[in-house]
């Protein structure tokens, strides 16, 4: 299992830096053994990117639970998302990677690039029910390297005194034109416009793509004309005081702080601020984020893959298919998808969620038109790009170069 064009890859993916970070993932850090696995075969170990479920946790307790209807036992460990890649590809170069392992979907093809995880047609994983945009983030190459267990993306939440005072119809915002004159309304009422991220790094990239798939650009052509109209959006915004310069270095954390003051109409950012929201004071309400001439833009997705890694034991991919199958089942992960505040990935349960709480609606909507960052067999190509276009955007929103300028510069460094 273990060949030498296999260590090779590995090696050579261990030394690069992974550049994706989680855009939408918010975790606290974390830390645990790198042993994987345990000298009794009647024990699996598990690896994922959730340091914030201690033991006693409902999520502890599921995968505890799966075991036993596995008829093993469970060796769990939570690590931070940053630290997760990087030990599963040392684990997998000492030939000592964990039976399940649940990663941020961005890294699933940096990982199946390196000879790390097994194939669904390899492990018998039955993908079907997932939605295929958000199984797209896993594939590579034509093959699936695990399932969803869940999705976050991004959308706009409103503040709706501000709109109100302003004189703006929310239900008018359906494209940029409308959305840009709700956004000079909001000024000449003497309130704020639009905060949204756009620091130099991936934060920075994923919230600057939904405007970028939502003029119809595609990531192999950064420098296309509806790509520069995306980013002109954005300068345009600037440039009329609809946005502040602070957006130049705000992370998603500060954008929102800033729609939290209740000064702002709108703020761009994601499912994980529906807890901050409830208490932020004032009303609100949420927007998918809208594509240049109507309709929802395909905002990125974020959230995790329950993965299958590589084993010199294949007799035990047959247990760990048990146990990401009850990971991922539909009672299982409607449970999971409402602890993590995620979208869940199959309609089925997306269904429910929306059932048991209707504000969920938008975020069903935007997640349905979502698409993952790796999508388009992008896989291992994207950190390049993405680290181009964030410099792009910066470039452009401080004024060194015009958008057009910047978006050259950047497919020319692709290249």
């Amino acid at each position: 299992m273990h060949s030498t064009s296999r260590q090779r890859r590995l090696t050579a993916v261990a030394l690069t830096a992974l550049a994706v970070a989680a855009g939408a993932t918010a975790c606290s850090s974390g830390s645990g053994s790198a042993t994987a696995k345990d000298s009794d075969g009647g024990t699996y170990t598990i690896w994922d990117p959730y340091p914030q479920f201690a033991k006693g946790s409902a999520w502890v307790k599921l995968l505890d639970d799966c075991g036993t209807e596995a008829g093993v036992k469970i060796k769990r460990t939570g690590f931070d998302t940053s630290d997760l890649a990087n030990k599963t590809l040392l684990a997998a170069q000492q030939d000592n990677s964990p039976d399940v392992l649940i990663v941020d979907n961005p890294v699933v093809s940096t990982l199946a690039d390196a000879g790390v995880l097994t194939t669904t047609d390899d492990n018998k994983l039955d993908t079907t029910k997932a939605d295929p945009n958000l199984l797209a983030a896993g594939q590579s190459g034509g093959k699936t390297y695990g399932t969803p267990i869940g999705a976050n993306t991004l959308a706009l939440y409103y503040n709706k005194d501000v709109l109100k005072k302003a004189g703006v119809d929310i239900a008018s915002v359906k494209d940029w034109k409308s959305l840009t004159a709700a956004l000079a309304k909001v000024k000449e009422a003497g309130k704020k416009g639009i905060t949204f991220s756009a620091i130099g790094t991936e934060e920075g990239s994923f919230q600057f793509l939904p405007w970028f798939w939502g003029s119809g650009a595609q990531l192999t052509r950064l420098d296309s004309a509806q790509g520069v109209s995306a980013l002109s959006l954005w300068k345009g915004w600037l440039d009329k005081g609809y946005a502040p310069n602070s957006v130049i270095n705000n992370t998603q954390t500060t954008s929102w702080q800033e729609f939290a003051s209740g000064d702002y109409a709108f703020a761009e950012n994601g499912t994980w601020q529906l807890a901050n929201a409830e208490k932020a004071g004032f009303d609100y309400g949420v927007l998918p984020i809208p594509a240049s001439g109507g309709g929802n833009a395909a905002a990125p997705t974020g959230g995790e893959f329950v993965t299958i890694p590589v084993q010199g034991d294949t007799g035990r991919y047959t247990t760990s298919q048990k146990l990401v199958s009850c990971l991922t089942s539909t009672e299982n992960l409607y449970d999971t998808d409402t602890t993590l505040s995620y979208v869940a990935p199959t309609s089925e349960v997306q269904d429910k969620q929306v059932a048991a709480k209707p504000e969920l609606k938008p975020w069903v909507d935007a997640v349905k038109a979502a698409k993952g960052r790796t999508s388009d067999d992008l896989g291992t190509k994207y950190p390049k790009i993405s680290e181009q276009m964030w410099k792009a955007v910066q470039s452009a929103l401080s004024g060194a170069e015009s958008p057009k300028a910047a978006l050259a510069k950047a497919q020319s460094a692709v290249k």
